[in-house]
Parts: C-alpha cells; structure tokens; sequence
C-alpha cells in the first residue's frame, strides 16, 4: 500500500513538472450572468488531470475551463486542492447543465463529482461565485476557444 502512494505522489509530481514545463498557459473570458471570469483553458488530457491541483489559491475574478473534445459525465475531484471551489458544467450549446457548490479539497479517499447531464465543458471557480451571481441551471455563457 504505501509503495503504491508514493508511486502515485511521484507521477503527480512528474505530471506537474510537465505541465508547467511544456505548456504555456491560455485563457479565454468566459461571460457568466453578468460577469466575466478570466479562464485558463485546459483542452489537453494533461492539464484536465491536473487542473486546479497543489495551487495554493485561485484569484477572485479567474477560473480553469476544461475542455472535451465531447459531450459526456465528464467527472471532477479534489485530490491535493488547497482550496474549495464551485464546479460548472456547461452544455454544448453554452448553457449551465449541472453545478456544484463548495466542493471541499481533500487528500485520500476523495468524491468524484459528476454532472447530472452530459456536458462538454467543466468551469472550476471559487466556492460561492454560483451563490454570489447566482449561477442557475440553464443559464448561458459566452466565451471564445482560441
């Protein structure tokens, strides 16, 4: 058991170096009810894996916006976050299809968090940003891929 941990501690580490090595950062704004988000873009395997992982916080105004190359349960968890975030799942159209509120970091045995609808991109934010501009089911958002 503890080999397997510490086999897990050391990809993750790897992968981090990787990501940070290899590939510069994109953003996009996404505009959410009536305000907009900077959003890092994660559109490879990669920094989908990585996300949000060991940062130590998120500044106010920003997310991550995963994106899939398809609709699907495309799932989230908190393993090594420092922080709790709101979860968005967001529909091909561009609307709100599901969304978690306060999801909790955690370091072993973690949740996976998946959507209710199928969706094709995943937006990571603060926890109570959904609260705050009262992010509802259906709602659009407006946002450009490079």
């Amino acid at each position: 058991m503890r080999f397997d941990l510490i086999f897990f501690v050391g990809i993750v580490i790897l992968l981090i170096f990787l990501y940070f090595k290899k590939s510069p950062a994109k953003y996009t704004n996404v505009k959410i009810g009536n305000t907009i988000v900077k959003a890092e873009i994660a559109d490879t395997y990669l920094k989908r894996i990585i996300g949000l992982m060991s940062r130590k916080y998120l500044p106010e105004d920003q997310g991550i916006l995963f994106v899939f190359d398809q609709d699907g349960f495309h799932t989230i968890w908190m393993m090594n976050m420092n922080f709790p975030i709101d979860i968005i799942w967001i529909g091909n159209e561009k609307n709100v299809v599901d969304v978690v509120k306060n999801a909790q970091p955690c370091k072993l045995n973690c949740p996976i968090y998946r959507p209710k609808q199928k969706a094709k991109y995943i937006l990571e934010v603060n926890a109570n940003f959904t609260e705050e501009y009262k992010i509802k089911i259906g709602l659009p958002l407006e946002f450009n891929l490079p």
